[in-house]
């Protein structure tokens, strides 16, 4: 965990705000006392977040919950069919008025509109 060595060597994500706690530990506490440790929560804190992202994934989750609300209140905004994404907006004509032909020796499918 706080070893510094990744899985394929070298240093973890994390281990940059590991040492950074030991270093603010080590500061601010003495061998009789820990009384200064409370100075070292906020570093504390990043390190955590660093490993587990709780705080990341709850904002996601906050603008995941936002995203939706606006798209409720906002019907007139037309999502996307299959079709259209599979297209990706090329405009629907026949291969003619493209001026595409049909490739002679590979596969061609024809898309069916929706």
């Amino acid at each position: 965990m706080a070893s510094g060595y990744g899985i394929k060597g070298g240093s973890t994500p994390c281990f940059v705000f590991w040492q950074e706690v030991m270093a603010c530990y080590v500061l601010n506490t003495s061998g009789d006392t820990n009384k200064g440790a409370e100075k070292c929560v906020p570093a504390f804190e990043d390190y955590h977040e660093c490993l587990h992202h709780k705080k990341e994934a709850e904002r996601i989750g906050k603008l995941t919950q936002a995203y939706r609300k606006w798209e409720a209140e906002h019907p007139e905004m037309k999502k996307k069919t299959a079709g259209e994404i599979r297209r990706l907006g090329v405009i629907e004509a026949t291969m003619e008025e493209k001026n595409l032909k049909v490739p002679r020796w590979l596969p061609y499918k024809k898309i069916e509109n929706q």
